[in-house]
């Protein structure tokens, strides 16, 4: 199938977009494109506008601030896999992403882009959640710092306004111990189920509308994953105390 019609806009800065982003009605943003292009050509997604953030310069940085990584908009997910300072202060970010699909969709996809699109079986929301990091976004009303535990709000759905730009993800150094499991059907699918454990912090991917972060020592209290073609909820909560298991495991 093919997109529905909708206007394109390539601003060359942050200001701009912001700008257009303010003054149109229905605008998505492009970045990576990895989720977003597959929803417009199956029309489950019709924006009238689509913002294409690519030729802004400055917005594909990865480095480290305050203790942590920061990873701008338009970073590939491949650029933080590769990356020795995001290997060296977050390796548990670096081992997240790669468990994102396939290397060829990491070479465009972008880590904000995930967070943005909020899935609930993807994995970096599940790691910025169980480390406690935030995301920085902008819009002509100023910038504004977003908290993980303030950001997911339901099945790819966030606290972004519609005028708001993300413009920054920042991940926590990674504390001792880590580790991200999860299971597939096949290697590069979506995850039936996953957990991230970052020190005393647990948080659950797969098994509701967003990642949680749960108590350790009571992890599945009140979890009611759903069903699908893929899963039974019985299966998925039979599978992620398998993975909780092998997280503090590991």
């Amino acid at each position: 199938m093919k997109p529905a019609p909708f206007e394109y806009h390539a601003p060359t800065s942050v200001d701009e977009a912001c700008a257009l982003l303010a003054s149109l009605e229905d605008a998505k943003v492009l970045a990576g494109g990895q989720s977003l292009i597959p929803l417009l050509n199956f029309r489950l997604a019709r924006p009238a506008h689509l913002v294409d953030i690519n030729r802004i310069e400055g917005l594909d940085r990865i480095y480290e601030r305050d203790g942590g990584i920061a990873v701008r908009a338009l970073a590939r997910q491949s650029a933080v896999e590769d990356s020795d300072v995001a290997m060296r202060v977050c390796p548990l970010l670096v081992e997240g992403v790669r468990l994102v699909a396939h290397r060829v969709i990491r070479n465009r996809g972008t880590a904000c882009g995930s967070l943005a699109h909020a899935d609930p079986a993807s994995e970096l929301p599940a790691v910025l959640l169980a480390l406690g990091g935030h995301v920085v976004a902008r819009s002509t009303r100023g910038e504004r710092t977003i908290p993980a535990g303030e950001l997911f709000s339901g099945v790819m759905e966030t606290s972004l306004a519609a005028d708001e730009l993300l413009i920054e993800a920042w991940f926590p150094a990674s504390p001792t111990p880590y580790a991200i499991v999860e299971e597939s059907r096949r290697h590069g699918d979506f995850a039936l189920a996953g957990a991230v454990r970052a020190g005393s912090r647990l948080a659950l991917f797969g098994v509701a509308p967003t990642a949680v972060l749960v108590d350790p020592k009571d992890p599945t209290n009140g979890l009611r994953p759903s069903g699908d073609l893929e899963a039974t909820p019985e299966f998925r909560l039979h599978l992620i105390k398998v993975l909780i298991e092998r997280a503090f495991a590991a």
